[in-house]
């Protein structure tokens, strides 16, 4: 385990934001991972993944534990399915990639979603029609107090939208080590339905698609329209769609009826965020280093040396924006500190 003093978070957090950690712990096992618990028995700790969802307004005082824990192993499958465990350091999309090259399928419309596999579940990220629970088995997490080890079934992690127990009840209180997949080896469920996956499958003259010309499909929808962290900070969607009810969707509907919605049940509708944020003006608008991207108006970016603090103030302006001109509040997706 490396222990390093003062380093900068700069290489840490896709955002590029460039704070200082008085203490960074490099953690590759889970026996050092328990190790820095009992020792910091008393402590606040910071835990950092791949540092693709959060922005750093302020040096980080707090003992900083990089949770980086490799390895993917087959847990358990039949001719039909598969229950792979990925440990948490491992990269996102590169898992993904591992399972479409076995033709393992249910995670290929998150392709290229930048973070981690443990920090996954916190979020219950998603994309494209398909969330993180769908395909989700169990993972584990070490007891940030006790050292103790807990598996958490689907159910017992109270996934929502862009939600999970470990963002509520549990914020804290644990570190996901591995998180464990149950996915399809034939007879794959293709999702083609949202977003322009379709679209992308058409130009391509697609008609019969696999899991990889989902994946493909995806990754050339996201680099059209979403920026390279490692060429341009940002940390992906910045802004949750917001969800309103039945009424507020009706007089919301009266007032824009250009305005693209999803159904989600009878009385729930999803507005995309980017769409309220481009008409409320803010498209690729840039103050300093800090700006909306100009292909994706969900995605805050940094052009170089803009402060964490600075993307807030941004974030906080556009929010009022679209309280302003829409009545809708959208909620920050990523975590701030």
């Amino acid at each position: 385990m490396q222990i390093s003093h003062n380093i900068s978070l700069k290489q840490h957090n896709t955002f590029g934001i460039d704070v200082t950690a008085e203490t960074f712990y490099h953690i590759t096992t889970v026996a050092q991972l328990k190790k820095v618990l009992s020792e910091q028995k008393n402590n606040a700790l910071f835990i950092l993944g791949g540092g693709s969802n959060m922005l750093l307004t302020q040096d980080i005082k707090k003992p900083v534990l990089h949770i980086d824990l490799k390895g993917i192993e087959v847990i358990s499958e039949t001719d039909d399915n598969i229950i792979i465990k990925a440990s948490a350091g491992e990269n996102w999309h590169q898992f993904i990639i591992h399972c479409i090259h076995n033709n393992y399928g249910g995670l290929e419309n998150m392709s290229l979603i930048p973070g981690n596999v443990g920090t996954a579940p916190i979020q219950n990220i998603g994309a494209y029609g398909v969330e993180l629970k769908d395909c989700f088995y169990s993972c584990e997490a070490i007891d940030v107090n006790t050292q103790e080890t807990h598996t958490f079934t689907n159910k017992e992690c109270e996934f929502g939208y862009r939600n999970s127990i470990f963002k509520n009840q549990l914020k804290g209180q644990f570190i996901i080590t591995s998180v464990s997949f149950s996915l399809t080896k034939r007879n794959h469920k293709l999702r083609t339905g949202y977003g322009a996956i379709q679209e992308a499958l058409n130009a391509n003259n697609i008609s019969t698609p696999t899991i990889k010309d989902i994946s493909e499909a995806v990754i050339a929808i996201r680099q059209s329209k979403l920026p390279d962290p490692n060429k341009l900070g940002n940390s992906g969607s910045f802004f949750k769609n917001p969800i309103i009810d039945l009424d507020g969707f009706r007089t919301f509907q009266q007032q824009f009826p250009e305005a693209p919605f999803y159904k989600i049940t009878e009385t729930q509708f999803k507005i995309p965020a980017g769409w309220l944020i481009e008409q409320a003006g803010f498209k690729g608008k840039r103050y300093g280093d800090a700006g909306v991207h100009k292909n994706q108006a969900l995605v805050l970016v940094n052009y170089g040396n803009a402060t964490g603090q600075e993307i807030w103030d941004l974030a906080m302006k556009v929010k009022e924006a679209v309280i302003k001109k829409f009545g809708i509040t959208i909620a920050p997706e990523v975590n701030v500190f």
